[in-house]
């Protein structure tokens, strides 16, 4: 088991491609603290891990993301729990395709909270909890924050912030041997795409040199390896998940 005795912290992991990580992580060794926009979904979300995985170590927290004071509260409640905080995966995030002369200010600021100030907050309360012993935060970003996309603006501008913050803190807290490193996924096959079209998603994947979708579970492998010993050496990376997708 890659992961045997660490504990882990996943935002976001109550479904799609955050779900994936958690249930990941414990079937190699970890034991999993799962956070949701609610403390229904985090514990609905718990339940149904320990359905699939009946000796799971798993427990379920509705922290404000955006909120500085919360976030240490729930990793603190986490390190109380399980004595430490090994892995952080701030993977919690909203994206838009609102035309910029329809944006307005408050859906900017909602882009900015939770995909911006969320990861921010939960580095530095990983950090603050991991001292100096040493960890791996890993964020998710986008392949968006790399290309770009045609219509809602905020979103690959929080995601080119995602990646910027990554890089910076790799070389901020390397000698404190924490590792921060991203993974930038493609089309993923999620809910939210399943719920497509069918030439909707014939056509995002003629766009795919590898002919197909990834799924949450190519993703979270991604993740695995960031948070594994197998990559000691590796720091201040934006890992893309996409199958070469041309844009």
């Amino acid at each position: 088991m890659q992961l045997e005795g660490k504990v882990a912290v996943v935002t976001g992991g109550t479904r799609g491609i955050g779900y994936a990580i958690v249930t990941t992580f414990i079937r190699e060794g970890a034991k999993v603290a799962l956070c949701g926009s609610r403390q229904q979904t985090a514990d609905a979300a718990v339940e149904k891990v320990k359905e699939e995985i009946p000796d799971a170590c798993v427990m379920g927290l509705a922290p404000d993301l955006s909120d500085e004071a919360a976030v240490e509260a729930a990793l603190d409640e986490v390190r109380q729990e399980w004595g430490k905080v090994d892995i952080m995966v701030n993977n919690a995030g909203i994206s838009q395709a609102t035309p910029l002369v329809d944006y307005t200010p408050a859906d900017f600021d909602k882009i900015i909270d939770v995909n911006i100030k969320s990861v921010l907050n939960g580095c530095q309360a990983a950090a603050r909890v991991m001292g100096e012993t040493g960890g791996s935060i890993i964020n998710t970003s986008s392949m968006v924050g790399t290309y770009g996309q045609r219509s809602g603006v905020g979103y690959p501008a929080s995601k080119f912030a995602v990646n910027g913050i990554t890089k910076s803190l790799a070389r901020e807290l390397g000698p404190r041997q924490i590792r921060v490193n991203a993974v930038a996924p493609g089309v993923t096959a999620t809910d939210m795409v399943a719920a497509l079209p069918e030439k909707i998603v014939k056509q995002l994947e003629s766009t795919i040199p590898l002919g197909r979708m990834g799924t949450p579970q190519d993703v979270a492998n991604a993740f695995l390896f960031l948070a594994s010993d197998s990559a000691s050496y590796v720091t201040g990376v934006v890992l893309p998940v996409d199958g070469a997708t041309m844009v």
